[in-house]
């Protein structure tokens, strides 16, 4: 069952002929068995960080020198202030909590256990006494009594940080979170290193919190503007590329328009009678209507450069779509894919946050150089977290691994039923309930390899990202470099999985053999496989892009309404990716009903010939659409006699190099084009960058096409 084989296994898997759906065996089962013992790994970590009194300092919270709050501790030994009894103190209370050490991810800042937080700011010593004395919460060390707050010349050490600001408790967590916004704005000024002013950075953050329930609805328009186009896809898919050309046209101009709009508007806007914060902020806005004006008018030009290279395969695109919609009208369920696969991956990080959170307060007490307390762990068992790492990155690729096989698996039955009528009640349970009786090996398999791919492109980035400013040209070049194979082998990886688990819901055999299968139809087929990729990839991130300008067009229009006091460049870019994370989740079904289809479509027409007994399963649409190919080549002189046992692909070799050839030259113009209006270094170092991406990256490509369409057998004619 595994990888390799003998000469003569290999001589009958050539032989074997396919029989969709007809045998059922378990695949991949040492595969199961490995995936299985490896969560057993990882409840240890879970129920190891639990039993050792980590769950309690997580959620009750625990003071500087080892006391849980909340409850009575035992002393520890040469440890001052330990063994108290914090019965009454149920809440942890730093004394200067926004001092945060990032590089070691913890407050920097004494803590300790108090009766309740100051819910109002405290200015002065007198005030911290007067809090102590009506609460009974002492803020300051537990070696000063509230009367010596104001007297005691150690006050400036032993008492929190002056202006002590309001805080509120943490639900569940008992700690006393500040709730000025100040304290996260100094966070955020330490995690973006390239804001140098430190009051742009305030005054963006305050345009989120005061524009958050705007944020809130465009995100939730997203979502509904996300299933109205994936119901849409349903009825109309004959003609929703044709939709989504001219509305993304309009949309992508007047979306340009408006910018261009808003920018003029607002530059003309007097500005005699406004406070100097409120010019600060109207500058800000000005000068983020001019990038994303600059931005949305090049992405617009680049987009008709595309669209007018690949005008010519939009009959194969509607054929496609046209049957993948009709699976949906089939198979109501798949619209909801997303929506089970978020829910899973959430509530296995938040268990993986959790265990996470647990391993970061369990271990030993350790005393510190200021002697306080810390928990670590020591020996073997301080690698646990690795561990935890891995688990995050197999079981997370697991979970959408299991999304893409039950998919698979349903649109395959689909597919290979010949009377539609006959299909199962509900098909996506059918498939999930094969995948959990013979599948989840090939899964956990399939899910194993992207992870040993996507583990060393994790630690190479992270390798990057600490020594950045710091290594020569010839390292980072290094360095991006793998970092940038390494992506593409996954990407590669994760497109030749997903056809190895169609191949795999189809016959029922195991990962290697599926995946040698699939990737000798798609050799077969690399030109057909590379238009519905381009054309079929493009449309849907048509669709995508339209849901994104909508979303955005939307909120352009209600943050506009609050440009005099909000800074709204931060959430208007929050809402954008909100809304192309959402639309990629549901159109990312739809790209995988495409290519599910494309290769049964493929191997329907290697295996069957239309004969008697070897029947064609593909729809009438397909069939349509070949035979309308076949009579338009003929016509133009290019397909010769062919019948109904001949597949050609639905564009020539030749036209796909000239059209590579004429996207090549319009992306080179418009890329010289835009360097121009660049000056001096960054000209020189533009240039420099398109050059050399025009000339290893896109000449290759060019001439791999035209490799491959000379490698392209002749058609074949059948008297």
């Amino acid at each position: 069952m595994g990888c390799c084989s003998s000469a003569s296994s290999a001589a009958q898997s050539s032989k074997r002929e396919w029989k969709p759906l007809e045998d059922r065996s378990c695949t991949d089962l040492p595969w199961l068995l490995l995936f299985i013992l490896f969560c057993v790994g990882m409840g240890f970590i879970c129920g190891f960080s639990i039993a050792t009194g980590a769950a309690a300092r997580l959620v009750s919270g625990y003071d500087s020198y080892g006391n849980i709050c909340g409850q009575k501790n035992t002393k520890l030994e040469a440890i001052p202030n330990s063994g108290m009894d914090h019965t009454q103190r149920k809440y942890v209370f730093f004394l200067d909590p926004c001092n945060l050490d990032l590089i070691n991810r913890k407050i920097k800042s004494v803590a300790l256990c108090v009766a309740a937080c100051p819910r109002q700011e405290l200015k002065t010593l007198s005030d911290v006494q007067k809090f102590a004395e009506m609460n009974g919460s002492a803020l300051c060390s537990y070696n000063l009594k509230p009367s010596e707050y104001t007297t005691s010349s150690k006050s400036s050490v032993l008492c929190p940080k002056l202006p002590v600001p309001a805080s509120a408790p943490i639900p569940f967590f008992h700690r006393c979170a500040p709730v000025n916004i100040s304290c996260y704005a100094k966070f955020a000024e330490a995690l973006i290193t390239f804001v140098s002013d430190n009051s742009v950075l305030h005054r963006l953050i305050s345009g989120v919190m005061t524009s958050k329930e705007i944020i809130l609805g465009l995100c939730l328009l997203s979502l509904v503007l996300s299933m109205i186009l994936m119901v849409i896809i349903r009825y109309i898919s004959r003609v929703l590329v044709w939709i989504l050309t001219i509305l993304v046209i309009l949309g992508s101009l007047g979306g340009t328009g408006v910018l261009w709009w808003l920018y003029a508007k607002q530059r003309r806007s007097p500005k005699e009678t406004i406070t100097p914060e409120q010019l600060q902020i109207a500058e800000d806005n000005l000068r983020a209507l001019l990038i994303y004006a600059i931005s949305a008018t090049v992405f617009t030009v680049i987009l008709f450069l595309i669209m007018l290279v690949m005008r010519k395969r939009v009959a194969l695109t509607i054929a496609l779509f046209h049957v993948a919609g009709k699976v949906f009208i089939h198979l109501p369920l798949l619209v909801f894919q997303p929506f089970w696969t978020f829910f899973a991956l959430v509530l296995f990080w938040v268990y993986w946050i959790m265990t996470l959170l647990f391993l970061g307060t369990t271990g030993s007490p350790v005393q510190n150089e200021q002697g306080f307390v810390e928990f670590k762990i020591s020996g073997p068992l301080q690698y646990m977290w690795w561990y935890h790492v891995v688990g995050l990155i197999w079981i997370s690729e697991f979970i959408l691994a299991c999304q893409q096989m039950t998919v698979a698996g349903a649109v395959v039955t689909y597919y290979f039923t010949r009377d539609k009528r006959n299909l199962p009640f509900t098909p996506i349970l059918a498939s999930v309930n094969r995948l959990i009786r013979y599948h989840l090996g090939t899964v956990a398999k399939g899910s194993f390899i992207i992870t040993l791919v996507k583990i060393p492109r994790m630690i190479l980035m992270y390798i990057h990202s600490q020594l950045k400013g710091k290594e020569n040209a010839c390292a980072r070049c290094v360095l991006k470099s793998c970092i940038c194979c390494l992506w593409c082998l996954e990407k590669c990886l994760n497109y030749l999985n997903q056809n190895a688990y169609t191949a795999t819901a189809i016959n029922s055999t195991n990962f290697c053999t599926s995946a040698k299968d699939a990737f000798v139809i798609l050799v077969e087929n690399a030109l057909r496989v590379a238009t519905i990729n381009t054309v079929g990839d493009f449309m849907l991130f048509l669709g995508k892009v339209l849901i994104v300008c909508s979303t955005g067009l939307a909120g352009i229009m209600l943050l506009n309404y609050q440009q005099d006091y909000t800074v709204w460049v931060l959430p208007l870019i929050i809402v954008c990716l909100f809304a192309f994370l959402v639309a990629h989740c549901f159109l990312s079904i739809y790209e995988m009903v495409v290519d599910v289809l494309f290769l049964c479509f493929a191997i329907d027409t290697k295996y069957n010939d239309g004969s008697p007994g070897r029947e064609f399963y593909m729809d009438k649409v397909l069939m349509e659409f070949v035979e309308n190919s076949r009579k338009a080549m003929k016509e133009a002189g290019k397909g010769g006699v062919a019948d109904a046992r001949e597949l050609k692909p639905m564009v020539g070799g030749d036209e796909e190099v000239a059209a590579l050839q004429e996207f090549h030259f319009h992306f080179l113009s418009l890329s010289v084009f835009t360097d121009c209006t660049s000056s001096g270094e960054a000209f020189v170092i533009c240039i420099t960058q398109d050059v050399l991406l025009f000339l290893f990256v896109c000449l290759p490509i060019t001439w791999m096409a035209e490799f491959l369409s000379q490698l392209r057998p002749p058609s074949v004619k059948v008297s």
